[in-house]
């Protein structure tokens, strides 16, 4: 059930560089097996028609069906639980997949979502395409303050959704003073976390009560697979009236011996969240990560602190090129001490401020086209968190989805260019910036791709 067992009393109290490689995982219930297997089935032996029922009863915490329970998945997601401090994980097929799962767990037709101005310009399509046809509207704060989030909370709102550190933007929310103005109103906050990992900031600790990831970013770090994860802290009160899918609605999946139906919060008072994502979501809407993506992201992991120390001591390097450069108008990363943010990202953020960062060329939207692909070793694509350094122009391409008002009020300028920096050495990649920025403003013919 991905449930977090670090809790255990005869678990050693490991830290963060342990659980990484070891967390929710013991070799001697895997046939001794040192890496994680790949359980690359479908179905599980039931065993016995005793067992089974035990199962079906929730007694037993078992696997049935690859769907809603795998071990390599389940392991996964538990392990990112633990990295997370999270009572439970659940691994899924993508990270909108977390983003609509997590929201969609918590909301019912007549739902209100409050969210930042500063999120995935594929989350803003969907709260404009899909969320309101199922009868859940979403109003977006004017600033990422907690007053501003607090502003637009009315008595339906039932979530608060936020980006730890924004795409593209870089902006690092304060989670810890949305997180109590959240439970001011009685509501959870849902904190995407992407762009951090919990290497550089772990929500749960600030107050957040649900973490959601795409963990094809940073977490795998290879740009080898798409997946998503949603850990819930255990302790957020869902039987508080404003739930009655956890508190109220009594299911026949859930009954006892005796067929008294039940509900989530009664059956799985520590982990309500996660178990109704794995049984209702999960189970009938299928959004399941394949055991074989669950296996990559887990190896990825394992070296998610080296790669992330390594690509922000690179990001430094390259913010302090670019803010120097002639041809860029601004650079917006929450690690300048010269940045709004600064103060904030030095409270949530303090080992640094992620390695994705924006910054404005100054220059048409031709001289723009032309610096990136002049690009040899940066790569143009719609990624982040690579092990690879990364280019894109958000407005064209990964916010594309957004009007040129929503895009002014995301604070995204036309002029604007996202790197994502990965594990290269970093003066080859000033050099190649400052190669394509030679070609886009002189006169030499911009050469191909290396």
């Amino acid at each position: 059930m991905s449930k977090n067992t670090s809790d255990a009393p005869e678990a050693l109290q490991l830290r963060f560089d342990t659980k990484k490689i070891r967390g929710a995982y013991n070799p001697l219930e895997h046939q001794n097996a040192l890496s994680v297997p790949i359980y690359q089935n479908t179905s599980f032996d039931l065993e016995s028609v005793r067992r089974a029922d035990e199962i079906v009863h929730n007694e037993l915490l078992a696997n049935l069906y690859t769907r809603v329970g795998n071990p390599t998945v389940d392991i996964f997601g538990a392990r990112i639980a633990e990295l997370d401090g999270g009572a439970a994980g659940i691994a899924l097929a993508s990270g909108m997949a977390a983003v609509s799962y997590a929201l969609l767990n918590v909301t019912e037709i007549g739902s209100h979502i409050v969210t930042s101005p500063f999120i995935y310009g594929g989350t803003v399509d969907a709260f404009k395409k899909v969320f309101p046809r199922l009868g859940i509207t979403v109003d977006y704060a004017t600033d990422i303050t907690a007053e501003a989030i607090e502003a637009q909370i009315v008595p339906e709102t039932r979530a608060v959704f936020i980006e730890s550190i924004s795409n593209p933007l870089g902006i690092v929310a304060d989670i810890e003073a949305i997180a109590a103005v959240a439970h001011k109103h009685g509501i959870p906050l849902i904190v995407d976390n992407t762009l951090a990992t919990p290497y550089l900031i772990r929500p749960i600790e600030f107050g957040a009560d649900v973490v959601v990831y795409s963990a094809t970013k940073g977490i795998s770090g290879h740009g080898n697979i798409i997946a998503g994860v949603i850990v819930e802290n255990g302790s957020f009160d869902y039987g508080n009236g404003k739930f009655p899918q956890f508190s109220e609605e009594r299911h026949w999946t859930l009954r006892d011996r005796d067929d008294r139906f039940r509900t989530y919060w009664e059956v799985f008072p520590q982990i309500p969240f996660t178990v109704r994502i794995r049984t209702v979501l999960l189970n009938y809407i299928g959004a399941a990560l394949g055991p074989f993506d669950a296996y990559l992201g887990l190896i990825g992991l394992e070296t998610l602190s080296e790669r992330l120390e390594k690509q922000l001591a690179s990001t430094r390097k390259i913010v302090d090129y670019l803010q120097a450069n002639e041809f860029v108008e601004w650079v917006s990363y929450s690690g300048l001490p010269t940045s709004d943010n600064y103060a904030v990202a030095q409270k949530i953020a303090p080992k640094g401020a992620g390695s994705v960062f924006s910054f404005g060329v100054k220059g048409t939207q031709q001289q723009i086209a032309t610096f990136i692909d002049a690009t040899r070793i940066f790569t143009y694509l719609a990624n982040l968190g690579d092990a690879k350094s990364l280019i894109v122009n958000s407005p064209k391409v990964t916010h594309n989805e957004l009007t040129s008002s929503e895009l002014e009020f995301a604070h995204i300028p036309e002029n604007l260019v996202r790197l994502s920096i990965g594990l290269e050495d970093p003066l080859d990649l000033i050099d190649d910036l400052d190669q394509a920025f030679t070609v886009a403003f002189g006169k030499n013919p911009a050469p191909g791709k290396a």
